[in-house]
């Protein structure tokens, strides 16, 4: 079948064979995956060779025919480097052999290809594309490789590995004559046909005797006549064979696909089934015993022995440990151990952390059980499969069996073999090795065992280079949008802190799944509890919106269509600061100008066009416009601005008013237009006309702002949209009829809809350059406009600004920030140097720091219009947090602290001299106030850990007032709202690690003893009622394991034990304090079985609980008090009050707009306000 196509003729290489019809093959994709979870390659197909794809895996997992290949050295066999050369001997075939060798075990790739093999074998295109018989290919192959090797020490190869002889005996009945013939064999062929298994078709074949009688006679050379005799062939006791190899065919005579069951006899992969997430894989099933199972260290080191350098991202070795042993670090070992960073730093004798914590590094790296003809010191391994720490394999037990189909690799269990010896998927190839083969240790779990260096070399470089092409290629940068970090308002998602608070770059392997991606996200963000739901956002004009979310974690992030820069946004599915979210391209948030005629202060209609943005959603009603901006009308234009001639504006006909925004063809920027169908003809005539006067905005007003004196005050200037900003200048100050020296020293300035001057314009700018609208009104101003490399900034004096006390500045964008600050100190008459800047952001408060002192205005992005704010207090160094300390206590009328831990009391001396913010507090019989009591502020790194902040908190003067041991002996809480927010657990761990930030504000909690609590546990302050009264006893500490889950059965149970009460004997809820109200905490989720998302649902994480550390929770005995009611009297006066405050604004609202009313003269009525409206200015 296959001719003379491995034959190979040393003196030259002939055309047909290296290109004469050769036809363009395809290549794999560049670069190709790595390896998977077996760690084992397989090899691509190239359209019809996976009967060759079968066969050569076999003999890569046949150690004795790889090592001997690999013995054959380049003085031998030649360099493929040299192939082409006309003299020159090299034998391509065993060399490509070699190299595919090498790339099997040591490349990290998922499929290695075999062109160039079949390259040297002489192949065209269309061979490749035609399956063959395996066994044929065997003899073929084998044959070709005798040819290849002779005259070298490999001569023997095959001889020495697969020849075998068969010795027929036939013995004469007569004369007993013995007769025997050998015949030499490589396989041998065995009919299985109506046989119960293949030892009964071996015995048929080959040990069974065979009998010559009646027409099937003997002719006995002895005898000199025809005899009866037995056949048989003599038994071989020497030696017992094993199984390796069954090679599988699957379809008809004709046709079909094979692939491979072979069993790793060195241990060369990971034995594990993907699906069995919770089961290890071979390296940590093969430990000796449970106790090293549950050893981080031991399972830590394994993985960072097969990195380069022993070293890894820590992001990485968290995903590299759930692949090893089935869950992630947060669920085998936190609890006992704490956060994968934590523990790497406590355990610094073994492991390096890099400063900036994202690398980890092993210090002292275990010999391997590799010899040293093996691992060299000069050998430079990157990212190549090389041998496990000890322990992971046990080299007695038995190896394990994996299925390669081409370029796929799993595991598979020995008694599935059985199965294959019948029906149309059938073992057809079998290949054994002498049991008493022994295989030496250094070979265990060593893939670069006997390789020759030169081929180790080339791996490791291309190793190398295909690190570097999978980090431009298959990295994606992700933008992860935080959910707690965002609001809703406005009709979109905007982001409440600073840029780096909200948005997190994250650069990931688009071929890793979307659940690595989750856990890489979880592993960053420490914070974060309750379900995390990921899906993919964008930035539209109006603010980000959520569009899917991203499901099948089982999925790469490229089937997902996970693009370079995507947004990622991260919360919880359901809500964003207690506002629902609406998701997906139907409701699409358009930021839509409206534009409609301008009333005077009498009600009258102006000539002007009043311009301004609004959003709403895409599929919103077009009629919903009316109600949401309450501007007078009750006719809609749309700005057709693609449309051709006159015929611009249209009318919305009145039976298209309930047709959504997306239906009528409008997308962001658009315009309406807003009118009355009572509009008077000569202001609003037809429809022509009108489009003919809307048409008509081709001007600009310009006011006299330079405190000239001149006869006119405004004027009209008539421009276009490429008119340059310096002629509209100068023709004002023309028709002003101001002096000419103000063309040298003015400016104009936009006029924003608030009378606000904006930053000045360019004189070099066009209209359309400068985002200046037609219509629009300017300022002329004294002073000149900013130059190319000037900034004109804003600024204003602490952080409670209000509008008109900004003052205004110009300076170069090269100058420092501390240069900035003192122009800005000097020019507002501000003395003394604890002064730092900080950048306004988008929602008028003060931002983040400008820390960089050195730093110039231009390398921090700080743009003309910008608006910065002198801050008193001067800023730490770099890498320093300056923390306000509170002391939390609850007070009671007595004037004592109350300890949660056993109600015990201290007075302290000093207290009432400090600053207290006082909070609601949980309800009792006597009311008890949660108090935080000021103490100062600490100065500390931010490497330093929570014990250091505690320990340098009670060095400050008002903690002398009481006896706290030692900071063992205070809970950290961070402040929120002026009360305890984020429990901060961990002693140990550093301060950025919890991404405290610089405007973080702790609070200290006394305890009467010493307390660890695990990550999984929960801390809650319960109150028992009291019966018969409406009031609690004091609050006592109750720390729940939530390990099990946050379910309210747990919950109910753990409350129960500690109050020694059976668990349907009470009851128990969450304290709102915001609100005084009670939500009874049930038995629920037996309610909720039948839905789809009842693990959601069954999470007090979730709504409507949002369960935390602190929370209260009151609890009733059902065996002394049924009163179904949880609220005290404190609460009803609590929400008393909160009703005529709630009442007194609604009274000022009404009184300020009958107000305005009556100022302005009469006027329709208007409608809600609509929190979709959004000015368009806050966000440029």
């Amino acid at each position: 079948m296959f001719g003379d196509l491995f034959e190979e003729d040393y003196s030259s290489v002939s055309n047909n064979q290296y290109g004469k019809g050769k036809k363009l093959k395809t290549k794999a994709l560049e670069p190709p995956a790595p390896r998977e979870f077996t760690n084992l390659s397989g090899i691509r197909n190239q359209g019809g060779t996976c009967y060759l794809n079968s066969l050569l895996q076999t003999l890569h997992f046949t150690p004795e025919f790889r090592e001997a290949l690999f013995s054959l050295g380049p003085e031998e066999l030649g360099s493929l480097e040299d192939k082409d050369k006309p003299d020159a001997k090299v034998r391509v075939i065993p060399l490509q052999l070699q190299r595919l060798f090498a790339q099997l075990l040591l490349l990290d790739q998922e499929a290695a290809s075999t062109e160039d093999l079949t390259d040297s074998f002489g192949w065209t295109s269309n061979e490749e594309m035609r399956q063959h018989d395996v066994q044929e290919l065997n003899r073929i192959l084998f044959s070709a490789l005798e040819t290849s090797l002779v005259g070298t020490s490999g001569h023997d190869l095959i001889n020495r590995l697969y020849h075998g002889t068969v010795v027929n005996q036939i013995v004469c009945k007569e004369c007993k004559n013995t007769s025997e013939k050998q015949e030499d064999f490589l396989d041998l062929t065995v009919a299985v046909k109506n046989v119960s298994g293949l030892e009964d078709a071996l015995w048929n074949m080959y040990v069974e005797e065979e009998v010559f009688d009646c027409d099937n006679l003997y002719y006995c050379e002895t005898c000199d006549k025809l005899v009866k005799a037995t056949k048989s062939e003599l038994d071989d006791l020497e030696y017992i064979y094993d199984l390796f190899s069954v090679i599988i065919h699957k379809g008809g005579c004709y046709g079909g696909h094979y692939h491979v069951y072979i069993k790793d006899i060195d241990h060369l992969g990971n034995w594990q089934f993907q699906e069995e997430k919770s089961k290890p894989d071979v390296n940590l099933k093969d430990l000796k015993n449970e106790e090293e199972i549950d050893d981080p260290l031991m399972i830590l080191k394994a993985i960072l022995l097969q990195e380069k350098n022993n070293l890894i991202p820590v992001d990485q070795l968290g995903q590299k440990l759930m692949k090893k042993i089935g869950v992630s670090w947060n669920k085998k070992y936190r609890k006992h151990h704490g956060p994968l960073r934590k523990f790497l730093q406590l355990h610094s004798q073994m492991f390096l952390l890099s400063s900036d914590e994202s690398t980890v590094t092993l210090l002292k790296s275990p010999p391997l059980q590799a010899g040293p003809a093996s691992r060299r010191p000069d050998q430079h391994v990157f990212q190549t499969p090389t041998a496990e720490a000890p322990g992971f394999h046990d080299t007695a037990s038995c190896p394990h069996w994996f299925d390669i189909n081409d370029s796929k690799v799993q595991p598979i269990e020995e008694k599935d073999i059985e199965q294959q010896f019948q029906g149309k998927e059938s073992a057809y190839m079998l290949f054994y090795r002498k049991s008493q083969l022994q295989r030496p240790p250094e070979a265990q779990a060593n893939p670069r065992y006997k390789v020759p260096c030169h081929l180790l070399n080339e791996m490791d470089a291309a190793n190398v280079k295909l690190q570097i092409n999978r980090a431009e290629d298959s990295n994606v940068e992700l933008h992860l949008h935080l959910g707690p970090r965002y609001r809703f308002f406005n009709g979109a998602l905007h982001p409440v802190g600073s840029q780096t608070e909200s948005v997190w770059d994250l650069t990931f392997d688009k071929r890793k799944t979307l659940g690595d991606l989750r856990q890489s996200v979880f592993q960053l963000l420490e914070f974060w509890e309750g379900d995390m739901i990921l899906s993919v956002a964008k930035l539209v004009p109006a603010g980000l919106h959520v569009y899917q979310t991203l499901d099948g974690d089982e999925l790469t992030l490229s089937d997902n269509a996970i693009a370079d820069g995507e947004d990622i946004f991260v919360w919880n599915g359901m809500e964003v600061g207690g506002v629902q979210i609406q998701t997906g391209v139907d409701c699409e948030p358009l930021l839509l100008n409206v534009l409609h005629v301008k009333t005077g202060s009498g009600g009258e209609k102006g000539g002007q066009l009043v311009d301004s943005a609004h959003v709403f959603p895409s599929n919103a009603e077009v009629a919903s416009v009316f109600a949401a901006l309450a501007i007078p009308g009750d006719v809609i234009f749309i700005d057709r601005a693609e449309a051709a001639g006159e015929e611009r504006w249209s009318a919305v006909p009145r039976e298209d008013m309930k047709r959504t925004f997306r239906e009528l063809g409008l997308r962001n920027g658009s315009s309406i237009l807003i009118r009355d169908s009572n509009d008077d003809d000569s202001l609003l005539p037809k429809q022509g006309r009108w489009i003919s006067r809307t048409n008509e905005i081709n001007w600009l007003q310009v006011k006299n702002l330079c405190q000239s004196e001149a006869e006119q005050k405004e004027v009209k200037i008539t421009a276009t949209v490429n008119t340059v900003v310096f002629d509209i200048r100068t023709k004002a100050i023309k028709e002003l009829k101001l002096m000419e020296e103000l063309v040298e020293n003015s400016c104009l300035r936009p006029v924003d809809r608030n009378g606000k001057l904006l930053c000045p314009v360019p004189d070099s700018y066009t209209l359309k350059a400068a985002e200046l609208k037609l219509g629009s009104s300017l300022g002329l101003c004294l002073g000149k406009a900013p130059t190319p490399s000037q900034l004109f900034l804003f600024f204003a004096v602490g952080s409670d600004i209000q509008p008109g006390t900004e003052m205004e500045i110009l300076v170069e964008e090269t100058v420092s920030v501390s240069d900035c600050l003192k122009l800005m100190l000097e020019k507002s008459g501000l003395p003394g140097e604890t002064w730092h800047l900080r950048k306004m952001d988008w929602c008028y408060e003060a931002g983040e720091p400008l820390c960089a002192e050195d730093a110039t205005l231009k390398e921090l992005m700080i743009c003309s219009g910008d608006t910065l704010l002198l801050v008193e207090g001067k800023l730490p160094p770099p890498g320093f947090l300056k923390v306000p300390i509170w002391w939390y206590q609850l007070w009671e009328p007595s004037g004592q602290w109350k300890s949660h831990q056993n109600g015990s009391s201290y007075t302290p001396s000093r207290g009432e001299g400090w600053g207290a913010a006082s909070t609601q507090g949980a309800p009792g019989k006597m009311p008890v106030e949660v108090s935080l009591l000021y103490v100062g502020d600490i100065e500390i790194s931010e490497d330093a850990t929570l014990v250091d902040l505690k320990s340098q908190a009670m060095a400050l003067p008002p903690f002398s007032d009481f006896v706290v041991p030692s900071p063992a002996f205070l809970r950290a809480w961070t402040v929120e709202s002026k009360r305890p927010g984020r429990l901060l657990r961990t002693n140990q761990q550093q301060l950025k690690d919890y991404k405290l930030g610089r405007r973080t504000e702790v609070c200290l909690e006394p305890l009467q003893k010493e307390e660890n609590l695990g990550p999984q546990d929960v801390l809650l302050r319960t109150q028992m009622r009291i019966p018969a009264e409406r009031a609690y006893a004091p609050a006592l500490d109750v720390v729940w394991d939530t390990a099990r889950g946050w379910t309210a059965c747990s919950l109910r149970q753990r409350v129960a034990s500690f109050y020694s009460l059976p668990v349907e004997k009470i009851e128990i809820a969450k304290y709102f304090p915001e609100k005084f109200e009670w939500l009874p905490i049930s038995s629920w989720n037996q309610q909720v079985t039948k839905r789809k998302k009842k693990k959601k649902q069954d999470n007090l994480q979730g709504p409507p609980y949002y369960l935390k550390d602190g929370d209260t929770i009151g609890v009733k005995n059902l065996l002394a008090d049924d009163d179904e009611d949880f609220s005290t009297i404190r609460d009803d006066t609590g929400k008393e009050k909160q009703k005529q405050l709630a009442l007194g604004r609604k009274r000022s609202q009404e009184a300020l707009r009958v107000h305005s009313s009556s100022a302005e003269g009469p006027a329709r009525s208007r409608g809600p306000e609509a929190s979709l409206s959004i000015h368009v200015g806050s966000f440029q």
